[in-house]
């Protein structure tokens, strides 16, 4: 049985939008997110393709310990794949640059 590769960086934008589902779950931290970022509740739909809306999602997260936990239980996965994803995102932007 072959096993399956997955690409980095999709896994972490997976691990991303998770992340964008988590902090829309909860009206206070979507509110508080959305004022930081300066986007509109209308705008998050398409600002979710977008690999630094990515990260920014991420950073949110990862920047309050009991975000992350909370993040981590409600989706069933280790803190430091939520870190590793947030780093897979950030190096590729690095690659992609000119």
């Amino acid at each position: 049985m072959k096993k399956t590769r997955h690409n980095p960086k999709e896994v972490a934008e997976i691990v991303a939008i998770q992340a964008l589902s988590f902090v829309a779950g909860e009206p206070e931290r979507l509110g508080l997110f959305l004022s930081e970022t300066g986007i509109g509740p209308e705008t998050l739909r398409s600002a979710a393709t977008d690999p630094q809306f990515l990260v920014s999602v991420l950073d949110f997260v990862l920047r309050d310990d009991e975000t992350v936990k909370a993040f981590a239980a409600a989706s069933d996965l280790h803190p430091t794949t939520i870190a590793a994803a947030r780093q897979a995102l950030g190096e590729s932007d690095t690659r992609d640059a000119p």
